[in-house]
């Protein structure tokens, strides 16, 4: 991961410098592929989301709130290391068998949090990778969360379309029949075993594109599996099955301070609601798990509740990247989604250069310690490091990309970032203020998603307080600021910039 990784030899994290009163809870909550306007928080009225509203509408609401990325891999890479994820090849969409690429020794989040005294959890979605490669589901997984700084850990790998569909918990994977051993291909199919090209009849939901591999739990995947039977997960069961696991951490540190990353898999495909939301929306599935999303963020704030625990509690809320509609399955997001706009009017979505592929929803909340406001500051998710930090006194190595922006986060100050380079798939846009330029790439208007990706002949530019859509390229109508923009983005990611990068496959 060449020069880009900052290594804690270099650096000494002994204690954090000692802070007057008691130290918070910390407890980020990221959904997966939420859009802008998935949440109403934001001022939608064909979706209701009272639990994650109250987030926004008792703490700091952004309506410019940033992921690095418009993928999932990438943006993870950035909340937990503080850095840029171009800068590092290896931080792209990952299959389920990848090895982590989060360097051993490389600062990270969870260790900063560790070093200033607190226990350290992560539940739900990783897609960081595992192991070291040819990963051994079937023997303590390493190195994983734990060298990483999470104290305890119980995950999927990486996406719940994708192998192997079974929990990880401290490395060892849940419930496995050592009689009954995982091997997991993404090359080639192991004999003998259906597939939803060879076996549609055993599908409960059908494939669209790039989802045709293994079938578990009558659903077909991205990947082959073989065995594990016994210990493979029921989609429908999931929600509940991590949220009992976030109860049980909350329980265990109460009565000590605790940082805890809680990844939603909802409303990432397949989307397999528990029976209770099964036909709540008249969007389908992809509604439908958006409510069991805002049903999770419920129970953690009335766990936090009931353990007495949830004045000394913040909370952050938010997005891996925007939404998408078809992404592998067909059921019938398109056509249920009605009037409902999932970016919120933003232009793109997931995998897009436009600004629906990473301006998210982010909410921080610290009930009875954050005055509400709403928030128009430019601010991402890779800044939590930086200002959580300086918030518990920490040392940081130089060269992060990390920026404190704890004032603005605590809603005392109303600005933050000037500028922000954000990526989709190894292609790159800069945001400054209110103006965003797009430099040229090559390639599709679209891919298998029909999300625009944002790739433009020439570089253009878009000022999104006027133009939120980014319906009007003004790159002709103002040759100086783009000019200027385009000086900025080189010096900062020049090295980076290819026009021909191709796009990553979605499978």
């Amino acid at each position: 991961m060449k020069n880009s990784i900052l290594y804690l030899s270099t650096l000494s994290l002994a204690a954090c410098a000692g802070q007057p009163g008691e130290k918070p809870n910390i407890i980020v909550v990221l959904a997966d592929d939420l859009g802008f306007g998935d949440v109403s928080a934001y001022g939608s009225t064909t979706i209701h989301t009272p639990n994650i509203d109250r987030l926004a509408h008792e703490g700091i609401c952004f309506t410019n709130g940033y992921a690095t990325s418009a993928t999932s891999t990438p943006s993870r890479y950035a909340l937990m290391t503080g850095m840029y994820p171009w800068k590092n090849k290896e931080a792209k969409i990952l299959p389920g068998d990848a090895p982590l690429i989060i360097g051993e020794n490389q600062f990270t989040l969870p260790k900063m949090m560790q070093s200033c005294g607190y226990a350290t959890g992560a539940i739900g979605k990783w897609h960081l990778g595992m192991g070291c490669g040819d990963v051994d589901w079937n023997s303590t997984i390493k190195p994983a969360a734990k060298e990483t700084g999470f104290d305890y850990s119980c995950l999927i790998a990486a996406t719940n379309d994708r192998v192997p569909t079974v929990y990880v918990e401290n490395g060892n994977v849940v419930g496995l029949d050592p009689l009954d051993s995982i091997a997991v291909s993404y090359e080639k199919n192991f004999e003998g075993e259906p597939t939803a090209i060879s076996h549609p009849e055993m599908l409960k939901m059908n494939w669209a594109h790039g989802h045709n591999n293994s079938i578990i739990n009558g659903i077909p995947r991205i990947g082959y599996m073989k065995g594990g039977k016994k210990a493979c997960w029921k989609d429908e069961d999931m929600a509940d099955y991590f949220i009992g696991k976030v109860k049980g951490f909350i329980t265990g540190h109460k009565k000590s301070p605790f940082f805890l990353y809680y990844g939603l898999h909802q409303p990432h495909v397949p989307r397999a609601p528990h029976e209770r939301f099964a036909g709540r929306t008249t969007m389908g599935p992809r509604g439908d798990a958006i409510l069991e999303a805002d049903w999770c963020v419920g129970e953690l704030l009335a766990h936090l509740e009931q353990e007495k625990i949830i004045d000394n509690t913040i909370v952050i809320f938010s997005s891996d990247n925007g939404p998408v509609l078809n992404d592998g399955y067909d059921d019938q997001a398109v056509e249920l989604a009605g009037l409902h706009s999932p970016s919120g009017g933003l232009r793109g979505g997931k995998y897009s250069l436009f600004d629906g592929g990473t301006h998210v929803p982010l909410f921080i909340y610290w009930k009875g310690r954050i005055q509400p406001a709403k928030s128009s500051a430019l601010i991402s998710q890779m800044d939590l490091m930086a200002s959580l930090g300086n918030m518990l006194g920490a040392s940081f190595p130089e060269g992060l990309d990390s920026r404190n922006y704890l004032q603005a986060m605590l809603g005392k100050e109303f600005h933050a970032r000037e500028n922000l380079v954000v990526e989709a798939q190894g292609r790159m846009a800069y945001r400054c203020g209110d103006w965003v330029m797009i430099p040229p790439y090559k390639g599709a208007q679209r891919n298998l998603t029909n999300n625009e990706l944002g790739n433009m002949d020439d570089f253009a530019l878009f000022n999104i307080k006027l133009d939120r859509e980014q319906c009007s390229n003004i790159a002709a109508q103002y040759p100086d600021i783009l000019e200027r923009l385009k000086q900025e983005f080189f010096s900062q990611a020049g090295a980076f910039y290819r026009s021909d990068v191709e796009e990553e496959p979605l499978k």
